[in-house]
């Protein structure tokens, strides 16, 4: 089942979450994200955008995605940044598909015009999620980010609704 997030996900988003924060270099944070933390971050988003999670037949959340502001300045306000973690045990599920089609519909129903997905490269899960989508790849930018001492590229896809 998909549905919109509420506070009381934030302790199985950051189950989910910190694991890649702490593990990977998909995301950039460095330090595990608190359940205090994230019910604010989930709050925050959804008085803007959608935040949805992905949960089994036993009600526990597998999987998340959100949509996000791109950028401050207000001719950028018709643009998100899409961001979908699953759990590290729930891969090659269909969970983020699912998730994505779910979002999709939202945010096509909504004044957004263009959606974002910024990759820490190489990821050809992510990067063959989104060209699923009909993503296109539209920058690279290299050793953009530095963690776990070394050097990250990161690549931008683009959607246009």
């Amino acid at each position: 089942m998909i549905r919109t997030a509420v506070k009381n996900d934030a302790a199985a988003v950051c189950d989910i979450y910190n694991y890649y924060i702490l593990n990977t270099s998909v995301t950039f944070e460095e330090q595990a994200v608190s359940v205090t933390e994230m019910e604010q971050r989930i709050e925050d988003h959804l008085k803007d955008y959608p935040w949805l999670v992905f949960e089994d037949d036993t009600g526990r959340v597998k999987g998340y995605c959100y949509a996000s502001k791109w950028r401050t300045r207000p001719a950028y306000s018709h643009s998100v940044e899409l961001s979908v973690y699953v759990d590290r045990n729930e891969h090659k599920k269909g969970i983020a598909s699912a998730l994505y089609g779910a979002l999709f519909p939202l945010l096509k129903n909504s004044n957004v015009h263009a959606a974002v997905a910024g990759i820490a490269l190489p990821n050809e899960p992510s990067r063959l999620l989104h060209e699923k989508f009909g993503f296109t790849n539209v920058a690279r930018f290299r050793d953009i980010g530095r963690k776990f001492g070394t050097w990250i590229d990161v690549g931008y896809w683009e959607y246009i609704f």
